[in-house]
């Protein structure tokens, strides 16, 4: 009997040991995968910051548009442009569109490259 429980004792002592390694294993498994989300997460994280800063730099870009587009100036100009209206003593000049300008422009004739006459030619040109 003594010997049975010896060989149990044994046996629990190596399920034990067993166990134990098994436990340590799915505990480094299970750290492993925690700290490849972490690392992702981080990552995420950062492109997030980014995309944030870009954001920023646009709204800013656009705050200053907005400040641009509300000054007088600018208001100015656009009632210029787009009505045609003009401060006293100025004139407007309202141009065609370019297929117009390139009608009413005069054609200029396309001149031919060519060698001139050889001699012999002009001579008998002179002559007959």
């Amino acid at each position: 009997m003594r010997r049975i429980a010896e060989n149990l004792k044994i046996k629990a002592k190596k399920l034990f040991g067993l166990a134990v390694w098994v436990l340590a294993v799915l505990l480094l498994i299970s750290t492993v995968k925690n700290i490849t989300k972490v690392a992702s997460v981080r990552s995420a994280v950062e492109a997030e910051k980014e995309k944030v800063a870009k954001m920023e730099a646009d709204n800013q870009k656009l705050q200053a548009q907005i400040a641009q587009t509300q000054g007088s100036e600018f208001i100015e100009k656009q009632i210029r442009d787009e009505l045609g209206l003009a401060k006293p003593g100025e004139a407007i000049v309202v141009l065609p569109d370019e297929a117009t300008l390139r009608q009413l422009a005069p054609q200029t004739p396309v001149e031919e490259e060519s060698l001139p006459d050889p001699n012999w030619v002009k001579w008998e040109k002179l002559f007959f």
